[in-house]
């Protein structure tokens, strides 16, 4: 723990392995909503030029799927061969506006919607999946060794396409993250029992992503510290297991956040559950499904500022590798104390989609918070293009 004397200044340029940022303030990925079917789209390219002109220091591209089966949604980008020219023109754009980009990468797992992607999705063990409106199966050793090579496939696609680093999704009990879960993976073999055996494959694959990139970018991860659920992964065996990537050498930074968007999809948000917007926009049988589980999925919790501070900073005792702090951050003074406490950056999302510009307010003094209220009305939006409903009110 650094003490106030040593306390780094947000605005100083700083290190994640070989980068250098402006500053310690980071875009966290939050899913855009306009890519259909899975297009590279003018919205999208300023969506995140946007960001990069408003002050942040990284940009965070969300979600970038390894496969057509590891989409969310047939409306998600994969990374590959083909999505390389359009993003291109995406990281240039940010590049242009003096801040660097990250390419969030994941399997979507027990997360995907398997009717919309008309493909089949993977998870640790076979389970009925409510996004998968079905049964999915534990996948074999040979799917495990294709997923493996989709994650470098994609890893070498984001070098072709200008980014700057990879951030690999292992939270949300998205695939990589339902291997650590308890409750999630029931496996009996080399990838399921003990803790290590849960963190093996993950650790696998964040190796492969290394190996294939060596030191030419960074490599973070979005690292679950708790699924938010019974019974699932909690903090006595996610501090272990983020001491074994710190051993592993291969990550630059672990970003930390929290909950299942499987199971508690309100974990990482807090604040207002706007359950009537989400319903109105869905289909009418998945909506009546959304008016009757809904409250089950969507737990209310209160809004607090920076609420994963203090599961955070047991990563911060336990962990000598740079951490990014995330949740609720929309003050300065929020910022200073997270600098203060030994986290090297932190990453704000909905603070920013409802004011892009805010890091660049915030370090000209013109103001010391941001104006997002946590209504979280922008979260059903990504359907339709993701955004802060009061700003399109207001412009």
């Amino acid at each position: 723990m650094t003490t106030p004397t040593d306390r780094r200044t947000i605005w100083e340029p700083a290190r994640l392995g070989p980068l250098t940022l402006r500053n310690r303030i980071m875009k966290a990925a939050t899913f855009e909503g306009v890519m259909p079917r899975g297009q590279v789209t003018d919205k999208l390219v300023e969506f995140h030029a946007e960001v990069a002109r408003g002050g942040a220091a990284l940009t965070t591209v969300a979600y970038c799927a390894v496969s057509p089966g590891g989409r969310v949604h047939a409306n998600t980008l994969v990374l590959d061969k083909a999505s390389v020219p359009g993003l291109r023109r995406l990281t240039d754009a940010v590049h242009a506006e003096g801040a660097l980009v990250s390419a969030q990468i994941g399997h979507a797992g027990l997360v995907a919607n398997t009717l919309s992607n008309r493909t089949k999705t993977l998870a640790p063990s076979t389970r009925l999946s409510p996004p998968a409106m079905g049964l999915v199966r534990g996948a074999t050793h040979t799917e495990l060794d294709q997923v493996v090579a989709d994650f470098e496939n994609a890893t070498r696609g984001a070098v072709d396409a200008g980014f700057d680093a990879i951030e690999v999704h292992l939270g949300h009990n998205y695939l990589l993250s339902s291997f650590m879960s308890p409750n999630l993976n029931k496996r009996t073999d080399e990838y399921g029992g003990s803790l290590e055996k849960r963190a093996a494959f993950p650790r696998r694959v964040v190796e492969r992503i290394r190996r294939a990139v060596g030191d030419t970018i960074a490599v973070t991860a979005k690292f679950n510290m708790t699924d938010g659920v019974p019974k699932g992964l909690w903090l006595d065996e996610s501090l272990r297991i983020a001491r074994l990537l710190e051993g592993d050498g291969h990550l630059d930074a672990l970003q930390l956040t929290g909950g299942s968007s499987l199971l508690n999809g309100m974990y990482f948000f807090r604040g207002e559950v706007p359950m009537a917007e989400f319903v109105a926009s869905q289909p009418k049988l998945v909506g009546y499904g959304l008016k009757l589980y809904g409250p089950r999925i969507f737990p209310t919790y209160p809004f607090e500022e920076a609420f994963f501070l203090p599961m955070a900073r047991q990563f911060r005792e336990a962990l000598s590798m740079p951490l990014i702090l995330l949740g609720g951050i929309n003050r300065l003074d929020t910022v200073d104390t997270a600098l203060g406490e030994g986290f090297e950056f932190v990453a704000m999302a909905r603070a920013l989609l409802r004011d892009p510009d805010l890091v660049n307010k915030f370090r000209d003094q013109h103001v010391a918070e941001g104006l997002c209220i946590h209504c979280n009305k922008c979260m059903p939006t990504i359907y339709t293009g993701t955004r802060c409903v009061i700003r399109e009110t207001l412009r």
